[in-house]
């Protein structure tokens, strides 16, 4: 999975005013055969099946359920229109500010 700069701002101005919730956790779920959930929920704490990385301060933790599922989904934050999670083709698009959390 990858964080555009914007979404990882905007992560850590979340948790500022949830301090005692450090950690991102994003998981996916399928709705049905052809949509997926995802969610983002701030956390107190890494559980022993999560996938953990840190980036530029932000603790982001998937479950391993989720891991696999992440690879090439791209977590953007733009304001109107808050979260969206995309999946691109291109690893070099660059309308993206990316970082690569792995």
């Amino acid at each position: 999975m990858k964080l555009t700069r914007s979404a990882v701002e905007r992560l850590k101005a979340l948790i500022l005013d949830h301090p005692e919730d450090p950690i991102v956790r994003v998981q996916v779920k399928d709705v049905d055969d052809q949509r997926l959930a995802f969610s983002i929920t701030l956390e107190g704490r890494v559980l022993p099946d999560d996938e953990a990385q840190s980036v530029d301060g932000l603790t982001v933790a998937i479950s391993a359920a989720s891991a696999m599922r992440m690879s090439g989904i791209t977590m953007d934050y733009q304001d109107p229109g808050g979260f969206k999670f995309l999946h691109t083709d291109d690893p070099n698009d660059l309308r993206l500010d990316l970082i690569h959390l792995n």
